[in-house]
């Protein structure tokens, strides 16, 4: 099946690129509400799951034993920038379980926050896994390895006690079960799962309700939700989409983007979940179709529409500032010709 396409890159008079991709919008019973492409094709998911894969820590008890706030429960489902505060907040929460940086399992990269990343280089810094973007992630799984009383190292394997209940998390948000061949290695380590877009977008709708899932699961969830829409900028960063959207709308929503054009989401008022998978990887095109979905989706007022149409409509702009172009969904994900 050749997918559609869901977003234009347009210069001048003419559409200069064009972004295929699928998306889905399921209820948690798995209903469809909304599907264009092949949402059935398994793909991997990638740190649009990270929320879920933090589920495990926020049932293990570590939450209680190391003192672990909203601040710590952000990180650990975030991609962030690497900005000192980000790095701060890793850093707190290792040394809460009694671990120094050196147990990260994520590898190093700079900041993806360019003015922290500078500011890093000039001091003569060089880049550590705390400044990668999944370090939060990788300290919420030695959390929970301290909290289980399992061994920490060589907690990015598939078969360490951690990685075996993140994948009976995701297995039992979306409702499927998952075989060993769909497995591979995410950019972190971990292993990432494949999964069909309609399941991950169902997986979300569960984990927006906590409908299906069972009291510890939704508890968890729901603490998990509630920390990342509390403290938005700890799950992205300065500027960044998933933080601007959670921090414009609170608890009504709740996004996370992925490596290779992914895009996860839960509107957790409107009992529904968005997976989205760009063909060409690209993530300027995957925030474009999440911002025209909750356009959609999400009842909005006047001054909420303006503000998601920044998104659903970009500039482009050159290295001057001039505006050359613009990003625009087309009328398969709008209903209505752009």
């Amino acid at each position: 099946m050749s997918n559609s396409v869901l977003v234009e890159a347009r210069r001048g008079a003419l559409v200069e690129s064009l972004h295929r991709g699928a998306a889905a919008v399921v209820d948690v019973a798995g209903v469809i509400r909304f599907a264009v492409g092949d949402v059935d094709q398994p793909i991997y998911p990638r740190s649009a799951i990270k929320a879920i894969q933090a589920m495990v820590l926020a049932e293990s008890g570590a939450v209680e034993r190391f003192g672990l706030g909203e601040a710590e429960l952000a990180i650990a489902c975030a991609s962030h920038g690497g900005e000192p505060e980000h790095v701060a907040t890793v850093t707190r929460m290792l040394e809460r379980a009694g671990l120094v940086p050196d147990a990260l399992e994520c590898g190093a990269h700079w900041p993806l926050h360019q003015p922290s990343a500078h500011a890093l280089a000039r001091s003569g810094g060089t880049a550590l896994p705390l400044h990668n973007n999944c370090s939060g992630k990788h300290a919420g799984f030695l959390c929970a390895a301290r909290a289980l009383g399992v061994p920490h190292r060589s907690y990015v394997s598939a078969d360490h006690p951690v990685q075996r209940e993140v994948k009976a998390r995701l297995e039992q948000l979306a409702a499927i079960s998952i075989d060993d061949d769909w497995r591979a290695i995410d950019g972190c380590s971990v292993p990432t799962w494949a999964v069909p877009l309609s399941a991950l977008a169902r997986a979300f709708a569960r984990f927006a309700t906590g409908d299906g899932v069972g009291p510890v699961s939704a508890q968890a969830a729901a603490r998990l939700r509630t920390a990342c829409t509390a403290r938005p900028w700890h799950v992205a960063g300065t500027g960044r989409f998933c933080t601007e959207m959670m921090q414009r709308f609170g608890p009504r929503v709740f996004v996370k983007t992925g490596a290779e054009g992914v895009f996860c989401g839960a509107l957790p008022q409107q009992g529904i979940g968005i997976a989205i998978k760009c063909d060409d990887g690209a993530g300027r095109a995957a925030e474009v179709v999440m911002a025209a979905l909750l356009t959609r989706f999400l009842p909005l007022d006047d001054a909420q529409r303006g503000f998601l149409d920044r998104f659903v409509h970009p500039p482009l702009r050159n290295w001057n500032g001039t505006v050359v172009g613009a990003l625009a969904p087309t009328e398969v994900l709008t209903g209505h010709p752009a």
